[in-house]
């Protein structure tokens, strides 16, 4: 969807349309709106102006999940979206997520790197916790019970209340979990994984039965495969067109072509956008709990923020799983 198209719903559609329910995120006690609004451009493509713009769009829709990274444009994405919630005064009501690991100043997951980070991040974001912390990335070069003390330590401290993982095999979430068990400490409650209609094979399967197994939320980011479910890009035109559509030219070929064909089919017939059913989709998936979204400008919001509210009947599921199995 470009950002100067109008989705077919608008914000009409979204405002009439019934109550959206929180979930449930995994056996912990946090109750999250089903779209989880990425600050993954905060401070890099988007300005402070377009930052506010598209965090008080969000909210206005009835979002309250936002999820951003210490690495996330240097450290600015957090800044940005602290200063909006003490401007707005509004973080008793915001589900705040970050992630640690990836950032030049403290990189990894050692203790001292983990600690360091996060009280960076409570600077940067203004606040004195952390409701849900990432590790954003899997670090085999320390060991799980180094990672997980020191996360336990912070979350006793009360500067975070829970925490999960990002880019973790199966094999990696069973061993952190046998740790924990074994040190008596909290263990991870959700998990970060590429995971759309066009990227299906790295979660389903193994790390779904996992995720399944130990009772994780999943939270699924890249669910607009960087823009190409919204049916932005049609032709190599298009990609040319835009700055992300590098990142989107891997789905540019015959199958990814059918999917949108299928959403557009479905889109048609519900009166809505691609974007909103290729998110509808995910959200009917077993242990998602909020696809994890990242948009340029606040126009683009109304058809995202319509997924929890557009259920996909049968016959719209088994033709999206078929076309993009």
């Amino acid at each position: 969807m470009n950002d100067s198209q109008a989705p077919r719903g608008g914000a009409t559609a979204v405002s009439t349309a019934p109550v959206v329910l929180p979930r449930r995120l995994g056996p912990s006690a946090l109750q999250v709106y089903p779209i989880a609004l990425s600050g993954t451009v905060f401070g890099w493509t988007a300005d402070g102006p377009t930052t506010t713009a598209v965090l008080d769009r969000y909210v206005e829709l009835g979002g309250t999940f936002v999820d951003t990274a210490d690495s996330y444009a240097g450290g600015r994405s957090e800044i940005m979206i602290g200063n909006w919630m003490r401007g707005r005064g509004n973080r008793d009501a915001i589900t705040l997520a970050t992630k640690v690991g990836k950032s030049a100043d403290h990189p990894g997951l050692s203790a001292p790197a983990i600690r360091a980070a996060v009280e960076a991040s409570l600077r940067r974001l203004r606040v004195d916790r952390i409701d849900l912390l990432f590790l954003h990335i899997d670090d085999p070069g320390v060991p799980f019970e180094e990672t997980l003390l020191a996360v336990d330590e912070l979350i006793r401290a009360g500067d975070v209340r829970y925490f999960g993982g990002s880019d973790h095999t199966g094999e990696r979430l069973l061993e952190a979990r046998i740790a924990a068990g074994q040190l008596g400490v909290a263990h991870m409650v959700a998990l970060q994984k590429h995971y759309n209609l066009v990227h299906r094979d790295e979660y389903e399967g193994d790390l779904a039965r996992v995720a399944a197994q130990l009772d994780v939320g999943v939270l699924p980011r890249f669910a607009l495969a960087a823009g190409f479910l919204s049916g932005k890009y049609r032709s190599r035109a298009d990609l040319e067109r835009e700055r992300r559509g590098a990142e989107a030219s891997r789905y540019l070929n015959r199958r990814g072509l059918r999917v949108i064909a299928a959403l557009d089919r479905v889109a048609h017939e519900l009166g809505v956008e691609p974007a909103t059913v290729a998110l509808s989709w995910l959200l009917s998936r077993p242990r998602v709990v909020a696809p994890v979204v990242s948009v340029s400008g606040p126009q683009q919001l109304d058809a995202i923020m319509a997924a929890p509210r557009t259920p996909l009947a049968r016959h719209h599921l088994t033709e999206l799983d078929r076309v993009s199995a």
